[in-house]
């Protein structure tokens, strides 16, 4: 196969504008997939970030659960009871709600993710919140997510500066606001369904959403004891709690995440059928490419018949330019990807990053979709008949 190499290389670069051209259509679809699948690990990433930063061994939710950012509160005595099973050691609830935080610039109200919890003990793996939790034991003291949306104003620029940031936070149905002073803050970052982050004590928390009961949790957090096996635990919670509450690893939480917003949601839809519509596209431009190509060179592959020269290797040249088109195409498509993805993190301040996964994933569907074009493009090349060229 090298040897045929520079024919299907000679072919392709005797019009340069043309090949320039191909190499064009081909990192834009390059670009396309990446950006489809940039934004939906992103989506993916962003709404699972509570789950992966919560210190728990196994959780409890509602029965009714979809997806962290709807309301589905259970009882919290369902948790208590989880502490008479074998291999449990410690719980904590968590209350989450929506709420508005007044931009305190130009007091427009915007919507922030409330996460409330007793400042006992730290529940999350964020460096900042196990370092100023216990600032969240004094009364209307809370912390403020520096990743959130800038809607909310220079909150976190003005306490780096170590001015007093007060800010006013309404319930949805409270007409008047409750006033809390930033205490600190972390960097866990919006997602497609939240602009911005708050974390308060449970006691703070329910100030501001008065119409709250305390009795009424959103998420139970299980600790297990040392050396307590998981499954085991979990089969035991499962098999004797009341069918109200659902109890799961991290794992299994986040994948239960991750299919609410692919299988339930129009976003999921969207992204799926975005990439898959990228590789389509794709597919219908090489092959215009190399369709035209064969064309151009029809008599040329006529000689070559007339000489001897099998289909199969004819066919090898094809599936070559389609290979060299696909490798070429790809790396000014990635090039350009990584500072679209910087573009977008900045825009939007969600995880949008390149990894080796989505490199190879995406270059792997470009050589896909190219010899895929090469073989629907070389219908022609197979029947030619160098009697009829000649």
């Amino acid at each position: 196969m090298i040897p045929n190499i520079p024919l299907a290389w000679l072919q392709l670069v005797r019009q340069k504008v043309r090949f320039f051209v191909a190499l064009a259509g081909i990192a834009f679809v390059a670009v396309l997939i990446f950006m489809q699948i940039g934004f939906q690990d992103a989506l993916y990433a962003s709404a699972t970030q509570v789950h992966k930063n919560l210190q728990a061994d196994l959780f409890l939710i509602s029965s009714q659960y979809k997806a962290l950012t709807s309301n589905q509160s259970f009882s919290r005595s369902r948790l208590y009871q989880t502490l008479g099973f074998e291999g449990v050691e410690s719980i904590s609830p968590l209350y989450l709600q929506f709420a508005k935080l007044k931009n305190p610039v130009n007091g427009n109200k915007y919507p922030i993710y409330v996460l409330g919890f007793d400042p006992v003990k730290p529940i999350f793996k964020i460096p900042e919140v196990q370092q100023n939790f216990k600032l969240l034991q004094i009364p209307n003291r809370v912390l403020f997510d520096r990743a959130s949306r800038p809607e909310f104003g220079p909150i976190a620029q003005e306490f780096a500066q170590n001015k007093p940031v007060t800010v006013e936070i309404f319930s949805y149905l409270a007409l008047v606001g409750y006033k809390v002073k930033i205490g600190g803050l972390f960097s866990l970052g919006p997602s497609f369904g939240v602009d911005g982050n708050l974390i308060v004590s449970s006691s703070t928390f329910l100030r501001i959403f008065q119409e709250r009961l305390v009795q009424k949790i959103d998420m139970g957090l299980i600790n297990l004891k040392p050396g307590a096996d998981p499954q085991k635990v979990l089969a035991n919670l499962s098999a004797q709690l009341p069918k109200d509450v659902v109890v799961m690893t991290r794992q299994n939480f986040i994948n239960f995440e991750k299919d609410y917003w692919t299988l339930r949601t129009p976003i999921g839809f969207v992204f799926n059928l975005m990439v898959v519509m990228g590789f389509i596209v794709g597919v219908i431009v090489v092959y215009q490419i190399l369709y035209s190509n064969i064309s151009m060179h029809l008599a040329e592959y006529a000689t070559l018949k007339a000489m001897g020269f099998k289909n199969k290797y004819l066919l090898g040249v094809v599936f070559q330019q389609a290979l060299i088109l696909a490798v070429l195409g790809y790396i000014p498509g990635f090039a350009l990807s990584l500072g679209l993805y910087d573009i977008a993190k900045n825009a939007t301040n969600l995880p949008v990053a390149m990894d080796i996964g989505k490199a190879v994933f995406v270059l792997i569907s470009a050589i896909v979709m190219c010899l895929t074009s090469g073989f629907f493009s070389t219908n022609k090349l197979r029947k030619v008949d160098p009697a009829e060229i000649f």
